[in-house]
């Protein structure tokens, strides 16, 4: 039998093809600019999300250099994110409910996700006395990002203040496979200071969580774009 080799190249949709040429091939733009530029080129029909994708100078194959960590962005990424609490007792139902968890209960709630393999939220809390009784249903809520963890700081005793920071639009954030990072941070439609200020706090706190490991320099490339539309390489002055 005969070996081939096929090159398949991605067809971009015309609408793409005409964003893209409003942006100036190899130019770093100003973040102002940038913005802007993001807007313009933005097809979608619906409030697009912008998204920040960041190229790292990391080895993520070595574990002393992985960039992640946490971050309340001053005007949060829009839609409200749903809360699931899991505690032990009546006293701390009461905390979470007031911080303003979306469902709050113990083991029942495990048992019913266990059954069902079923998830109605989009972050999980947990108390540190509850997580023993979460294994059950690790491997459900573990691919998706959802097992509560010291690392993404939703393992608390102090509810109040963790699903208020979650409320507020706090954000985990953590580097991929290809030394790459990327965050949704805004809404198309957004006045372009918030989008700014977003922007200019992301990247700080990834800069304040370089690895002691990395070496040379650590970041490489920045860029902006909408759910639908091509990406605009944008410039960073701290």
């Amino acid at each position: 039998m005969n070996n081939y080799k096929f090159i398949i190249f991605m067809k971009r949709s015309k609408k793409y093809q005409e964003a893209l040429k409003k942006i100036e091939k190899n130019k770093v733009y100003p973040i102002e600019e940038a913005v802007k530029l993001v807007k313009e080129v933005s097809f979608a029909k619906f409030d697009a999300s912008i998204d920040l994708h960041l190229r790292l100078g990391i080895d993520p194959k070595k574990g002393d250099q992985l960039v992640r960590g946490t971050v309340i962005l001053p005007h949060g990424i829009g839609g409200a994110k749903k809360i699931i609490a899991f505690v032990e007792d009546e006293a701390k139902e009461k905390e979470a409910k007031e911080a303003g968890a979306d469902i709050v209960g113990g083991k029942e709630l495990v048992d019913e996700i266990k059954k069902t393999k079923k998830v109605n939220f989009d972050i999980a809390v947990a108390t540190p006395t509850m997580m023993k009784v979460l294994a059950p249903i690790a491997k459900i809520l573990g691919p998706k990002g959802l097992m509560p963890s010291p690392k993404n700081e939703t393992i608390t005793t102090d509810l109040k203040k963790t699903i208020g920071e979650l409320k507020k639009g706090k954000i985990s954030f953590k580097n991929d496979d290809t030394a790459n990072l990327h965050q949704t941070i805004a809404k198309v439609s957004w006045d372009d200071k918030k989008i700014i200020e977003n922007f200019k706090a992301f990247l700080e706190t990834v800069l304040k969580a370089k690895p002691a490991g990395a070496k040379g320099t650590y970041l490489k490339a920045i860029y902006l774009s909408p759910s639908m539309g091509p990406s605009v390489k944008t410039e960073f002055n701290k």
